[in-house]
């Protein structure tokens, strides 16, 4: 008897929990949140919440095949920070991007070299951002050469943050024109299968 009590107690308990979850969910309501002016201002996502408040400061993530309808861009996951909320609207902020793991790991090859930059820079508009090159060899090549290389990823990189705003630097990150200018010069030390921007993330906005 003792234990058909047990279960029917921990049943009851069961149905009770269920019921207080599903009307937890009933009272939150659901925000629309926007893509940046610079990303075209389209829909994101919605994200729930029983107070507006609470959803500034979270992250949602998509790829770039979303926002553009380019398939072949799938490989690039984008990150964006939602600022303030207005109604049901939700502003946001790019936060970051990366590569798909499985798609940095296709681009790796057998005697290759793989060079990797990491900057830190500010644009001229106050955002700081951490910016992580990656750029792969036809060949193994010698120490100095990837001296070379990375010396032109971080010339590049940084001189690019001394004349561009935030919006043209995530521009320029995203849509490939910051790798192909890192391109252009490296190709002169060695041949190069590939250089992207393979991850970036905002770490600070102007107060």
């Amino acid at each position: 008897m003792d234990n058909q009590f047990q279960v029917i107690k921990l049943s009851g308990f069961k149905r009770a929990l269920s019921r207080a979850v599903k009307d937890k969910w009933r009272q939150k309501e659901w925000f629309e949140a926007q893509l940046p002016r610079y990303f075209g201002e389209s829909k994101l996502g919605e994200t729930p919440a029983e107070d507006p408040n609470k959803i500034v400061g979270r992250v949602l993530e998509t790829t770039l095949s979303q926002i553009t309808g380019d398939f072949s861009q799938e490989y690039l996951k984008l990150y964006f920070q939602i600022t303030s909320v207005d109604g049901h609207q939700a502003k946001t902020v790019f936060k970051g991007h990366e590569y798909l793991r499985d798609y940095l790991r296709s681009l790796i090859r057998r005697r290759s070299t793989k060079i990797d930059g990491i900057f830190m820079v500010n644009t001229i508009d106050g955002y700081k951002l951490k910016i992580i090159v990656v750029a792969l060899s036809q060949k193994r090549i010698k120490t100095s050469q990837e001296k070379k290389i990375r010396s032109i990823m971080k010339n590049i990189v940084e001189s690019k943050a001394k004349v561009l705003t935030f919006e043209q630097m995530v521009h320029e990150i995203v849509l490939g024109k910051l790798a192909s200018d890192i391109y252009n010069e490296a190709r002169k030390i060695t041949n190069l299968r590939h250089v992207g921007v393979r991850k970036s993330e905002l770490l600070a906005m102007p107060n």
